[in-house]
């Protein structure tokens, strides 16, 4: 049995597809305007790991998942105009890099990527309808949706209007009925990527861009929506709300999973604040993309994730022993702890703990693939990149010899030994099971 903590119910509850042979999940993808940080890459990286949850229990072919791409926005066009180029040259640069980034920390393409260019014909019917139905107006070349007509809104994120409007950056203009009614539809300027449509050229609104591209390649109704948690209001909220309307009182989602935002301390990192790391400096600081997931998934997903060092120096330190023990063994069957902690509404903590207590090579390889590690080869040396066969041997010997030293009580050797081998980069380490080996 599979358990999720639905944001909506504020509770965990059994997870109930409506059709186990077709699953239906949606996450939140990137706008792509620019490099993705260490934050943006959590959800991906979480959802990548629910979804291989879901195809190991359901069946291989059980989960239709979508990741959209959203190419057109204020941000797109601010940097295109910076470079003097074409917004596709921008977006088409960013997605790239945001699909190498991921690829690099283990994520799976989606089945589906909908691009918000190539959706703006649902889109526009989606909009003419919630006009048709009295939830949307049209003015001043604009159309925003009337958040007075639907007596359901806030049901997600769970505040009164007045605090959900408190806490948005709400734009006060002429065109509006009421400061919380949001933008469906708005007007292009002479210049700028735009589009025909009934109420003039213009360009989506953001939260409109997901609900038409969930009902054109999903459903009305999906079994999950996932993303940060900083899209629980506006843009979920949002988004359930126009899909509910259009759809005559249907939910958009049975489950909502929202993850924890990264910080690195007091603050979420976020590119506004300009406390980001990237995977791209990660990567170029030698860090390799196994190690960074496993410190994604080391703290719970719904819980804050401090972004240290120290952080990922353990999860280098806990994966070389995983790739060490695993050595060249075929994955086996999945162990049922690491199973139980998986299907307990992703307690990945908990899964990484029990991987540490298997002692099957076999079960410990497939049951890391469930979370998406120790994919590479454990005959090439997790730390050390190209194979070098006769390194573990060497080592080995050296240990021995040392061991050999200290018993002789010949402590200077003993040291040699461990100080030449420190400077190739090898850190000997003495504990109750004798001496064991990691790089530095």
């Amino acid at each position: 049995m599979i358990r999720f903590h639905d944001t909506a119910a504020r509770e965990k509850r059994e997870f109930q597809p409506a059709d186990p042979g077709r699953i239906t999940m949606y996450v939140c993808g990137p706008t792509v305007y620019g490099r993705a940080h260490i934050g943006n890459a959590r959800p991906a990286v979480v959802f990548d790991t629910l979804a291989r949850l879901l195809r190991h229990t359901y069946g291989e072919d059980s989960l239709v998942y979508a990741r959209n791409i959203t190419d057109v926005d204020d941000k797109i066009i601010e940097a295109a105009a910076a470079e003097g180029v074409d917004t596709a040259v921008i977006t088409e640069r960013f997605e790239q890099h945001y699909l190498n980034d991921m690829r690099a920390l283990g994520v799976r393409d989606p089945d589906i990527a909908p691009h918000a260019t190539a959706e703006i014909v649902p889109m526009v019917a989606m909009i003419a309808t919630l006009i048709e139905r009295g939830h949307a107006y049209s003015a001043q070349g604009h159309v925003l949706f009337d958040v007075a007509s639907d007596p359901d809104y806030g049901a997600l994120s769970k505040r009164d209007r007045e605090a959900m409007l408190a806490g948005a950056r709400v734009e006060v203009a002429p065109y509006k009925r009421a400061p919380g009614d949001f933008v469906l539809w708005k007007p292009s300027a002479d210049g700028v990527i735009g589009w025909d449509s009934p109420w003039g050229r213009g360009r989506p609104g953001w939260h409109i861009e997901c609900s038409a591209m969930i009902r054109r390649h999903l459903g009305e109704t999906i079994d999950i929506h996932a993303g940060g948690i900083d899209l629980v209001f506006p843009h979920h909220e949002n988004e359930a709300a126009q899909s509910r309307c259009a759809h005559g009182g249907a939910p958009l989602a049975r489950t909502w999973l929202h993850n924890g935002f990264v910080d690195f301390g007091a603050e979420k990192m976020s590119k506004s604040l300009g406390n980001v790391v990237t995977p791209e400096e990660l990567f170029a600081a030698g860090h390799k993309g196994d190690v960074l997931r496993l410190a994604l998934l080391s703290a719970h997903y719904r819980s804050p994730l401090p972004w240290t060092e120290s952080l990922i120096a353990q999860s280098r330190a806990t994966l070389d022993g995983l790739y060490r023990k695993a050595r060249e063994a075929e994955a086996g069957e999945v162990d049922g702890g690491v199973l139980d902690a998986l299907s307990d509404d992703i307690n990945t903590p908990l899964a990484i703990s029990r991987l540490g207590q298997i002692e099957d090579s076999a079960t410990l390889k497939a049951s890391a693939n469930l979370l998406g590690l120790l994919g590479e080869s454990a005959t090439r040396w997790f730390q050390g990149g190209e194979a070098d066969e006769g390194l573990e041997t060497r080592i080995q010997s050296q240990i021995e010899a040392r061991i050999a030293a200290k018993k002789a009580r010949d402590f200077a050797a003993a040291d040699r030994i461990r100080d030449a081998l420190k400077a190739e980069g090898i850190l000997l380490e003495d504990g109750p099971q004798g001496t064991t080996w990691r790089r530095a």
